[in-house]
């Protein structure tokens, strides 16, 4: 590991804690105490450092009320399972019968939650199943670095140790697409079939665009870790946020918590060139890994909604070439597997698909699963 990531997790560690507001707090009073002693000349400056520190004491003393409010009024609504020292969150609903259970994964380090609209409806008629990455939803940060080879193998341990059986389907969009990908590459004996919703390929960060959102997400959600730490809680002050139990707006109060941006900071590292060379090996999943495992990748036929990576490229053959390259790049999912299939969502909709049309991503879910059944047809 290079010293910089090691240096970055050895921020985020302390930082993933609430309680680390407070022991800051205490060094620019600390350092204060030592000014004012030092003499008049630094009284002012020793002065200023108090008021600083009160300014987060009182920030961080906000945070944690907060945080113990938002302990007491959402409270895990599923398990608290044990996968080596920390706890995941598991929800799991619905009767499985004789056919496969659908595991969900969102996209980006977001808690199971945030696919809570597809759970509610897969729920009526699947063995049906959310789970929080360590630090996202009501799951503990886990230990640093987050990797999603770490993480591939917490969510294969946390549906054991919740009880669960398989075979599973894995249904995961975006980042958490590739996140399934690599549970399936490690356990194809509890898989029995793979949903990507336009999954994250690793070639789209090792030889794309640069692409400046992507780079400043880590520093973005390290800022937000300190925002949230020192009281700073927008969310928490609109009213809107305290009203009826919406999944959206439940997770978004949840990951107030410093310990979901810190988690996120640390795993997003992946999602540059530097992080994909670092975990490459661990992190893709290769042509033909998957052997024959049913793959059905789902993703939109154009480019709706990323209008703004192609505006920013000047020159009109390369904003082509850039174009070409993001419609191609994720078919290589399809190379993984030898009975993998393509589905197109409906016209019109882009990356953010399973919030639009939650009714379309369960009926090629249930169409799976009515293919890994007992009566199941031969390949895709």
């Amino acid at each position: 590991m290079r010293p910089g990531t090691r240096a970055a997790d050895a921020i985020l560690r302390p930082l993933s804690r609430d309680w680390a507001g407070p022991v800051i707090a205490l060094l620019p009073a600390a350092a204060g105490a030592w000014c004012v002693t030092r003499g008049t000349g630094r009284r002012i400056l020793g002065g200023a450092l108090w008021a600083g520190a009160l300014a987060l004491g009182l920030g961080s003393f906000r945070h944690l009320v907060h945080v113990a409010r938002v302990r007491v009024r959402y409270p895990p609504p599923g398990r608290m399972v044990d996968v080596g020292g920390h706890r995941m969150h598991v929800l799991a609903e619905g009767d499985a019968g004789p056919r496969p259970t659908v595991v969900w994964m969102p996209g980006g380090h977001a808690g199971g939650y945030a696919m809570y609209q597809l759970h509610e409806l897969a729920r009526e008629r699947m063995r049906s199943v959310l789970v929080d990455r360590p630090g996202a939803g009501w799951s503990d940060p886990g230990p640093f670095p987050r990797t999603t080879a770490t993480e591939a193998v917490e969510l294969l341990t946390a549906l054991e140790r919740a009880g669960e059986k398989g075979p599973y389907v894995f249904a995961g969009h975006s980042f958490g697409g590739l996140l399934m990908a690599n549970a399936a590459r490690r356990r194809p004996d509890l898989v029995a079939g793979l949903v990507l919703l336009d999954p994250t390929p690793p070639d789209a960060v090792a030889f794309g665009p640069a692409l400046p959102g992507m780079r400043r997400a880590p520093r973005d959600q390290t800022v937000l870790a300190l925002r949230h730490l020192f009281g700073l809680h927008p969310l928490a002050d609109k009213g809107e946020a305290r009203t009826p139990e919406d999944p959206a707006r439940v997770l978004a109060m949840i990951e107030l918590r410093t310990r979901a941006n810190c988690a996120a900071a640390s795993i997003l590292r992946e999602l540059s060139p530097e992080g994909i060379t670092r975990n490459g090996w661990q992190t893709a999943v290769h042509d033909g890994e998957l052997g024959s495992l049913p793959l059905l990748l789902v993703a939109p036929r154009d480019l709706t909604g990323g209008d703004e990576i192609f505006d920013a490229v000047d020159d009109p053959e390369e904003s082509a070439r850039v174009r070409h390259f993001f419609l191609t790049v994720r078919e290589r999912f399809l190379a993984a597997s030898s009975r993998s299939r393509r589905v197109y969502t409906p016209e019109g909709t882009g990356h953010d698909f399973p919030d639009r049309v939650p009714d379309f991503v369960v009926r090629v879910v249930d169409s799976l699963l009515d293919r890994c059944g007992p009566d199941a047809p031969e390949p895709l």
